[in-house]
């Protein structure tokens, strides 16, 4: 714990030299959404392997980089891919990108994801704000030493802020996207839903679901920093598809929907940096 502590503030300390820029805003690119960063004025661009104590990650359509720069006028720093659970890294190492954001003085955070429909409404191409989620990945990110001046218990009753879901909802209506509001439920993954686990997830009031974003939304929650997260519906799950599921199509549906995420997160940004 102490050991990671120092990492946290190493890193915050590379960042603050990298750049003037200060955002309070951040933004992680989940799969499809990395094109996004094309319409940010880039300051600076860091590798994630010259953070010290960040985790690398291995998924294709994840750049592994930390970009500062603006968009639409508004300072941001950008996380061009995330670690996840199911590449063997632990709930610490996969939450430690948000632990340095807090540490940075970022104080809002916008999380995207890929996921699965499982709402028989959702279409692939279809975007959804997450209004809740259900954590079914087995493990809680908050398991084990409680950081001093944090609470042991942490209120889950409203993860993701309204303001914030609120812009999400005017951005997406400005830039004429397929919008839903539901609920997300995260799985350890690697492999995908069986019909059966669909049936029940649907039952249980999921709307898609997916491999990441909640242990982050957690830490940033008992963080204090507010969140809001947005998923591209890429494939139906899991018996509502009539084909195998493959994380190639996944990849192709979201590259179709890239078009529409860096209008959907520039608009965000710019009413952001109004409100």
């Amino acid at each position: 714990m102490r050991r990671r502590r120092s990492k946290i503030a190493e890193s915050a300390r590379l960042l603050v030299r990298a750049s003037q820029l200060r955002p309070q805003l951040a933004i992680v690119l989940g799969s499809g959404f990395g094109p996004a960063l094309e319409r940010v004025a880039v300051a600076k661009t860091i590798s994630y392997a010259k953070l010290p104590g960040f985790p690398s990650t291995s998924v294709q359509g994840h750049a592994g980089k930390l970009a500062l720069g603006t968009l639409g006028g508004t300072p941001v720093v950008v996380l061009c891919g995330r670690a996840h659970y199911y590449e063997g890294r632990s709930m610490a190492e996969i939450t430690f990108a948000v632990r340095l954001l807090a540490k940075y003085g970022v104080r809002d955070l916008l999380l995207t994801n890929a996921a699965g429909g499982v709402n028989e409404r959702f279409r692939p191409g279809d975007f959804m704000r997450l209004s809740d989620h259900i954590n079914f990945m087995g493990e809680s990110p908050l398991r084990g030493p409680c950081p001093p001046g944090l609470t042991r218990f942490l209120d889950l009753s409203q993860v993701y802020d309204p303001m914030l879901g609120d812009l999400l909802d005017k951005a997406a209506k400005k830039v004429r996207l397929r919008w839903h509001r539901g609920v997300y439920l995260a799985l350890s993954g690697p492999t995908y839903e069986t019909p059966a686990e669909v049936r029940a997830f649907a039952r249980l009031g999921a709307d898609a679901v997916g491999m990441s974003t909640v242990p982050e939304a957690i830490v940033a929650r008992h963080l204090g920093l507010r969140v809001a997260a947005v998923s591209c519906i890429s494939n139906q799950a899991a018996g509502l598809s009539p084909r195998p599921i493959s994380h190639d199509e996944v990849l192709a549906t979201a590259k179709e929907a890239s078009r529409h995420t860096g209008a959907l997160l520039e608009e965000f940004v710019r009413l952001y940096g109004r409100s």
